[in-house]
């Protein structure tokens, strides 16, 4: 088996290592407090021996209730480990068309070089679907001014694995200002502005209303401010990115400012007056393909069954969910070598429900989604009864991992 990489042969706009899994955005896979639907989609992973899933908990650092890895760990660590599996050949060389035949998994991510783009798009019979998404600044933590920061996590869950700034309503007027006063980098000419709505760049969801903010990424929910004893105005949160804490993304802040611009407005926040930036905020072209028009609920192509897809590529937004998409259709993928059938996962569990939404025809403005409750099965008769929407999808999840099982039992 040939694992394609054309990094470092040739690197994207996001991407500076050549690490395998390089985290080009968050280093956080979401939630892992039980009963929520990203829980439910990782358990779900890890009962089915995902290698990444692995590395992500051993390589785990304090965010809350939040699974963060250390990024560059993260990526070191699969990048070792895949280059030890005896059945896996890495190749660091660019393919620039799909392969005419043989049993091909194209999880090319967001970031497809453009030739390779180019003939997806005509195997699909359509030009590709695209969006944009960007990421977060990373601040150097020898750089903060801790005495106006404050460590802590939301409603206290997760110990203080946070660094927090408050806001009072002057400071978050100013900042408001700023920020919707600055300047983006521009686009190319031929480029529409078509973002991701669950990673708008902070400027845009700014403009939407002076509040906006602070009901998403600066909303001050669960935090207690210990000058006044009450809630802030607004905060911003400082997520780890290694072990060593010697630096900080500020989480929910991806933005498209220009490099100047960003300097000069996040060094509004309070703690930040000083910060030297180890990576400003960018953004870049994600492409995905119109997933209900072309596979089936294994990830097999309609056209070709012998060629599957997976990833970002395939309609998927988030890491856990692309690493779910790849682990589904590398499991498909060696059940049609053996000459068997490849199955779908039960639409009632997180998996399944990923593979329902991708598979489903007649989605005309398909867009990527994240894995959530939204997306399962509708609740059995006995579970619809139950009022209590906790305690419904508690129920949810478990029925979901029954069913879970008993499908890795089919697959013998």
């Amino acid at each position: 088996m040939c694992l394609f990489e054309m990094r470092p042969l040739r690197t994207t706009p996001a991407h500076t290592t050549d690490q395998l899994g390089e985290l080009v955005c968050s280093n956080s896979f979401k939630s892992d407090l039980p009963d929520t639907a990203p829980y439910l989609l990782k358990e779900e992973l890890r009962r089915l021996g995902s290698l990444l899933l692995r590395i992500a908990d051993e390589e785990r650092i304090p965010a809350g209730h939040a699974l963060a890895v250390d990024r560059d760990k993260f990526s070191r660590r699969l990048t070792r480990e895949i280059r030890n599996l005896p059945r896996i050949e890495v190749r660091r060389e660019e393919v620039r068309e799909l392969p005419a035949g043989g049993i091909t998994i194209v999880a090319t991510g967001p970031l497809t070089s453009e030739s390779l783009s180019e003939s997806i798009s005509g195997f699909a019979g359509s030009q590709n679907l695209y969006f944009y998404d960007a990421i977060s600044p990373i601040v150097d933590a020898g750089t903060l001014d801790r005495s106006k920061l404050f460590a802590a996590s939301r409603y206290g869950k997760g110990g203080e694995d946070y660094l927090n700034a408050f806001f009072s309503r002057e400071e978050y007027a100013r900042f408001y200002e700023a920020l919707t006063g600055a300047e983006s980098a521009p686009l190319r000419s031929f480029e529409k502005a078509l973002y991701f709505e669950g990673c708008l760049p902070l400027e845009e969801l700014a403009r939407r209303g002076i509040d906006t903010l602070r009901f998403g990424p600066m909303k001050p929910v669960g935090l207690i401010d210990p000058r006044t004893g009450r809630r802030p105005y607004a905060a911003v949160q400082l997520r780890l990115e290694n072990l060593m804490a010697d630096c900080y993304n500020l989480v929910g802040f991806q933005n498209h400012l220009k490099f100047p611009e960003q300097k000069r407005v996040f060094r509004l926040i309070p703690g930040l007056e000083n910060a030297e930036f180890l990576r400003f905020g960018q953004i870049h072209r994600n492409s995905y393909i119109h997933s209900p028009r072309l596979l089936h609920p294994t990830l097999q192509s309609r056209k070709r069954p012998e060629l599957f897809f997976a990833g970002q590529l395939c309609g998927v937004e988030g890491y856990v969910e692309s690493i779910a998409t790849g682990l589904l259709a590398g499991i498909n993928a060696s059940r049609f070598a053996e000459g068997r059938e490849p199955l779908a996962p039960p639409r009632s569990t997180a998996c399944g429900s990923l593979v329902h939404f991708l598979s489903t025809e007649g989605k005309e403005n398909f867009q990527p989604a994240n894995i959530s409750f939204g997306l399962l099965a509708e609740p059995s008769a006995d579970l619809s009864r139950v009022r209590d929407r906790k305690e419904r999808h508690r129920l949810q999840v478990q029925e979901a991992l029954k069913n879970m099982d008993r499908w890795m039992d089919a697959l013998g």
